[in-house]
């Protein structure tokens, strides 16, 4: 990629102050695809400083001079798309159908979804004679992760730019090739010098440069849970507003009146999709205990029909995980779960078949899985799921919200009225009743050790404005 070893600020691509490089590897071959530049803490500064340079003229802008651009980053975008899907199918090994028509599509949706948001939003409302006014919060640092990047920049930086913040963003140095692409849309599309930005690198090198730098007025990572209490950390120092996605744990309940084979079967493909790698996946699911053998041979047969295989082709349904960190990580919780006691349904440690080069994971399932066991615990951002058994529907709901974690949850029944009541009661930021479409409308974020904020549409704009009160502006006339 030609920039692959440049960053971007106000408005043109620079060399890097550094020499650090890191290789790309693309998963599905385990060899070198790109090489990128590696930033520092000089990097993040000068991005700042154009950044901080660029907010006075653009926080003032009319709402039709931002949509106007947010218009023609949509433009552009669209050209570009295909170049777009065959990044991350590169960098994160995403089976390129899945690279255009979730992953690629995701960050288009997320950009036309924004629009509509932002030519309705009310940033002033009088109550009596106070005027509320909503307005950008500042500078904006953003960081990015790997597992969903279009969808995770593009919820980070459609909002920022729709408020009238200016950004500094750091993509995930695993999967940066898309976010490389992305940048050179934005040039394309001719933002203002500054009021985008990128420094491609390390969490250490300028992750914290961002997080603790004193003139960011806000930092939103999504990422580990890790990560994000390492950022509010060095944020505190400042405090600046931190907005975080994190983790997750989701439960999937399917209750006793709801169709169960269709349920489960629908279940496992939720739970595998994108190679498990999101952090919303429905990892745990709980099933009434009687049940527990059928839902066992039913997910058997739902995780043994993914056809795995190249991202390059087609057809393939599974493509590997991201990296050999993350390989090594899923293949010692598999082992844990065996150890630990689990029923290994299908899948289990090793490779599979036929694909012993790529960081290839076998579609697992584990039955007879309590939830003190570590993979009930532990987020393993993998295809691995745990099937939990209850005895009741009170039980459910107490093993769903037993976790430190607060994403997502799922509720399957063949009664709606049944369902909404058993959704009302799970902690989660967001509840998916008997498998709905997901959807760029709805707000997402999480509870507890899930993170806080809240990402899309107008409520990811939201996030990124101050409220003030003018007290005895008057009436208008």
């Amino acid at each position: 990629m030609s920039h692959a070893l440049q960053f971007y600020y106000n408005g043109q691509w620079v060399n890097p102050v550094g020499t650090r490089t890191l290789d790309v590897i693309n998963p599905a071959t385990e060899e070198v695809c790109s090489t990128i530049a590696l930033g520092e803490a000089e990097d993040v500064n000068r991005a700042v400083a154009a950044a901080r340079k660029a907010f006075p003229a653009w926080s003032v802008t009319t709402r039709e001079e931002r949509l106007a651009v947010l218009e023609r980053i949509l433009v552009v975008y669209k050209k570009r798309s295909e170049d777009m899907a065959q990044a991350i199918s590169q960098e994160m090994g995403s089976p390129i159908a899945r690279a255009r028509d979730s992953q690629t599509w995701a960050g288009m949706a997320h950009l036309e979804e924004m629009i509509s948001a932002l030519k309705t939003y009310v940033f002033d409302e009088m109550r009596g004679d106070i005027l509320i006014t909503r307005e950008a919060v500042g500078v904006a640092g953003l960081i990015t992760p790997w597992n969903w990047p279009m969808n995770q920049i593009m919820c980070k930086v459609a909002p920022a730019l729709a408020a009238g913040c200016t950004v500094v963003m750091k993509p995930s140095e695993v999967a940066p090739l898309s976010a490389l692409v992305f940048t050179e849309i934005l040039d394309e599309a001719g933002l203002p010098p500054g009021v985008y930005n990128m420094v491609n690198g390390d969490g250490p090198g300028v992750g914290e440069a961002i997080a603790s730098h004193p003139d960011v007025d806000m930092v939103s990572i999504t990422g580990s849970t890790r990560a994000g209490i390492a950022v509010a950390k060095l944020a505190a120092e400042t405090v600046k507003r931190v907005h975080q996605e994190l983790g997750g744990k989701s439960p999937n309940i399917i209750l006793r009146d709801a169709d169960f084979e269709d349920a489960v079967t629908r279940g496992v493909k939720s739970c595998f999709s994108n190679s498990g790698q999101s952090c919303d996946a429905p990892t745990r699911m709980l099933v009434p205990r009687a049940q527990m053998e059928q839902a066992m041979q039913i997910a058997k047969t739902a995780a043994d029909s993914f056809k795995m295989g190249s991202p390059a082709d087609e057809t393939t349904q599974l493509g590997p995980v991201v990296s050999a960190v993350q390989y090594d990580r899923i293949q010692k919780l598999i082992a844990k779960g065996i150890e630990e006691g689990a029923t290994l349904v299908t899948g289990g440690p090793g490779k599979p078949e036929g694909l012993e080069t790529g960081y290839y994971v076998k579609p697992t399932v584990f039955g007879n899985v309590v939830p003190d066991m570590t993979i009930s615990r532990e987020e393993i951002f993998g295809p691995v799921l745990s099937i939990l058994a209850y005895d009741d529907e009170e039980q459910a709901i107490q093993i769903a919200n037993d976790t430190p974690y607060g994403l997502g949850a799922y509720v399957q029944s063949g009664d709606l009225k049944h369902a909404r009541a058993v959704a009302r009661r799970l902690r989660a930021g967001n509840v998916n009743i008997n498998g709905a479409a997901w959807t760029v409308a709805a707000p997402f974020g999480g509870y507890g050790q899930s993170g806080n904020g809240r990402e899309c549409s107008s409520f990811g704009l939201t996030d990124f404005l101050e409220i003030k009160a003018i007290i005895g502006y008057g009436e208008d006339a």
